[in-house]
């Protein structure tokens, strides 16, 4: 199955409203309509409502980097599925840096993912191992316990919906040391996606797994994003710093279109 390649931006806590707008009139200088290639920006959630009168939806889609599990209620602080179901097509969940920083448990993950598909919304349930853990020869272990619990509420129907986004930790670095961090190599990232897969397929069945798009989101950049892009299994890149950077986003976007044979509508 033709599963349309997927290139998301990841803001995280960068940029205030003033700059968050120049780098959307940026992007869109540079980006044209590609008809094969669907472009996500997850900015930070104060500027998501004014970035969404925006953007020109025929080139980007909005996502949010996080969501609350509950619809509404005294949750001082949260914002919910339901408050982003207008401004979004897509959200975050299960982020390397919410499982690790903020200690985000299976069961919360496997809620918000529920809350975002209660909400016509698609979830981008990002998974992965950290560097003990690959070491230890648990990274198959680890994306089945991940992939089985965050998935715990959904029915095969869903998966048309669900994004996966495999994000090694091992592989990520700070945005700014790239020369000194770990680069993941394609046969690793090819039988990490292989790996998803299957387990999709044991879960769901082979013809609703084939519908889900896999990303891969490990310090891409413009040099090594044509690469990962023809590793077979990902339909995508899940992209972190080079994201604020409207050279290097564009780039990315451009070697994802080349890749389809240029079919472009402008």
């Amino acid at each position: 199955m033709k599963r349309r390649i997927l290139i998301a931006g990841n803001w995280k806590m960068h940029l205030n409203t003033s700059q968050a707008s120049m780098l959307v009139h940026r992007l869109q200088e540079r980006i044209k309509i590609y008809r094969d290639v669907e472009v996500v920006l997850f900015p930070s959630m104060l500027t998501l409502q004014p970035l969404s009168m925006q953007i020109d939806r025929r080139k980007f889609r909005l996502g949010a980097q996080n969501a609350f599990y509950e619809d509404e209620g005294a949750f001082t602080g949260e914002v919910s599925a339901t408050m982003l179901r207008d401004l979004v097509h897509y959200v975050l969940i299960g982020h390397s840096e919410r499982r690790h920083n903020f200690h985000e448990t299976d069961k919360e993950i496997a809620k918000k993912v529920a809350a975002c598909l209660r909400n016509d919304l698609s979830p981008i349930l990002c998974v992965g191992e950290t560097k003990s853990e690959r070491l230890a020869k648990e990274t198959k272990q680890v994306l089945h316990d991940q992939l089985h619990a965050g998935l715990s509420s959904v029915v095969a129907s869903d998966l048309k919906d669900i994004v996966i986004a495999y994000e090694p930790t091992w592989a990520l670095s700070d945005g700014h040391n790239y020369k000194d961090h770990v680069i993941a190599k394609p046969d690793q990232i090819a039988e990490a996606a292989a790996v998803i897969r299957r387990n999709l397929t044991h879960m769901f069945g082979e013809r609703a797994a084939a519908k889900v798009r896999i990303l891969y989101g490990g310090s891409t950049n413009p040099e090594v994003a044509r690469s990962y892009l023809d590793i077979e299994g990902i339909d995508g890149l899940l992209v972190g710093g080079a994201s604020l950077n409207y050279h290097h986003f564009s780039a990315i976007v451009e070697a994802a279109y080349r890749l389809t044979g240029g079919n472009s509508n402008g």
